[in-house]
């Protein structure tokens, strides 16, 4: 794998007259070099012959490093082979995974990857344990055969007997279910408010208030109104999780977008992503869904300026010595932050204890290249005791997720995106990263056509640009977020209340 992109490998195996050794070559790193040793052990527990020769394992091309267990089943079935145990032409199949002592046959990580590039490639087949099977069989086209040991996978090739090609699975998806809901929210209309605007556009979101204002809790509750995944984003999710290995045990596709609230002291390639041979990190885990960064003054500030990158473009690209392998991150990021460290500056009820030279530095612990990314500043107060205990239950998330749908349904039809790709093969042939799915998303040109200004609507951006100091890239963001409150609106066109709710969400200390 390279980041999304899987790349051919293939395994060459000769044995001749000589000394008993067995040597790889191609770049392997510590994982594949061992596998000799487990096959040793593997081939001759499972009742085959290992060749008491000299073995020459090359791994083409030469020039690509190698790392993984996945390719101790190739190599295995590359010894039978050459030392005539097995006979089978292999010359349509892809071969991918981990063999244990005892023969058996377990899981590898980036199998839809692999899967969708080799039906890319014009295989027709693909081998390998049986728990990967499911996730391979979204490739429509590819024959699945996943085997639970080495010795059913030799004796169906042997034609001894036959496994019964994977299906794809069923979609038996249920409702989503969610943890938080909206109507569990007392208090916080103009939190709620913000919460629907962002899910609608894909707009980025800071909160702040004191200690228990429900910050994290409304957080938690924006997953609940975004829009289900779509087919082929739910195979851009799958794929991110699956190279991650952090898919989970028995769920082929995963159908529900991602929350990933990482915790502060995460570093820099935690965060990011990163390693000798690069690894997605928390940024493309969160792709399709929300990034929730709590207590953001007390990240890494280098961490927090990395994702300058992921938040503007989308994707992150990591370089190391072995290549450089580019990752999606497509996500809503949300964080949340006290005033001041105590926690308490400009809180009604309890009295702040820090200097004001304390509140301006901690304030300084967030860039101001970092804060002008995020689109929607909002202060979230204290709630008032009567609200929590008299106030009538909130709107629930699905009737303010049924309208978040309407309005992303709508955007989409104006950015001109087609159907739905249904398949993974199809995924892998026209993945486009950069498309244009919310108006979050929308380019300079885009905003021209789909943001046109009234006289007064000019005027208005044009005090508010020289009040708040905003910047070019502020200045954008704010066209963006009056578009997506005007669609909540169903206006065709910005009025100038939309541009002003938009402008009330940046902050006033902007410079």
């Amino acid at each position: 794998m390279s980041g999304l992109e899987g790349e051919l490998v293939q395994v060459e195996v000769d044995i001749h007259y000589g000394m008993p050794h067995t040597t790889i070559v191609g770049l392997p790193d510590a994982a594949v070099r061992e596998s000799k040793d487990r096959l040793y052990a593997a081939l001759r527990n499972a009742g085959f012959r290992y060749p008491a020769w000299r073995i020459t394992i090359n791994l083409a091309p030469a020039d690509v490093r190698k790392a993984g267990p996945s390719y101790d089943l190739p190599i295995a079935l590359g010894i039978l082979a050459a030392s005539e145990q097995l006979a089978a032409d292999l010359g349509d199949a892809i071969v991918v995974g981990e063999i244990a002592l005892d023969g058996a046959l377990r899981p590898t990580q980036g199998i839809l990857p692999i899967a969708a590039a080799a039906r890319a490639r014009g295989f027709r087949r693909i081998l390998l344990p049986a728990e990967n099977g499911a996730e391979a069989a979204l490739v429509h086209g590819l024959e699945v055969v996943a085997a639970a040991d080495i010795v059913s996978l030799i004796r169906h090739l042997g034609g001894e007997g036959v496994l019964t090609p994977v299906l794809v699975p069923a979609d038996d998806a249920v409702p989503a279910t969610y943890t938080m809901d909206l109507a569990h929210v007392k208090g916080q209309a103009l939190a709620r408010r913000a919460l629907e605007i962002a899910a609608a556009g894909g707009h980025n979101l800071l909160m702040t208030g004191p200690p228990g204002s429900g910050k994290t809790m409304l957080a938690r509750c924006l997953p609940s109104i975004l829009p289900p995944l779509a087919p082929e984003e739910a195979l851009d999710v799958t794929a991110v999780y699956s190279v991650a290995g952090a898919l989970p045990a028995g769920v082929p596709l995963i159908r529900t977008r991602p929350f990933r609230s990482p915790h502060h002291t995460i570093s820099n390639a935690g965060l990011i992503g990163g390693g000798p041979l690069p690894r997605p990190g928390e940024v493309s885990l969160a792709h399709l869904g929300v990034l929730f960064l709590d207590e953001l003054p007390e990240f890494d500030p280098r961490s927090l300026e990395a994702l300058r990158q992921p938040v503007e473009d989308r994707r992150v690209t990591i370089a190391r010595a072995s290549g450089a392998a580019t990752f999606p991150a497509s996500f809503i990021l949300v964080a949340a932050r006290n005033p001041c460290p105590c926690g308490y500056f400009g809180d009604s009820l309890r009295a702040c204890t820090c200097s004001p030279t304390t509140i301006a530095r901690y304030g300084r612990r967030v860039s101001g290249p970092l804060l002008d990314r995020v689109d929607m500043h909002l202060e979230v107060p204290r709630v008032d005791y009567h609200k929590l205990l008299d106030d009538p239950p909130s709107e629930p998330s699905a009737a303010v997720r049924a309208r978040v749908v309407a309005v992303r349904d709508a955007q989409r039809a104006r950015f001109g995106l087609g159907e739905a790709v249904a398949t993974a093969a199809a995924w892998r042939l026209n993945r486009q990263d950069l498309r244009v799915a919310c108006n979050s998303e929308m380019t300079p040109d885009q905003i021209r056509s789909h943001c046109p200004l009234s006289p007064d609507g000019r005027e208005l951006l044009r005090t508010g640009m020289r009040q708040l100091g905003l910047s070019a890239r502020a200045f954008h963001r704010i066209l963006k977020l009056a578009r997506t409150i005007a669609d909540l609106d169903h206006c065709p066109d910005i009025q100038t209340r939309h541009l002003a709710e938009a402008l009330q969400y940046r902050p006033r200390d902007a410079g």
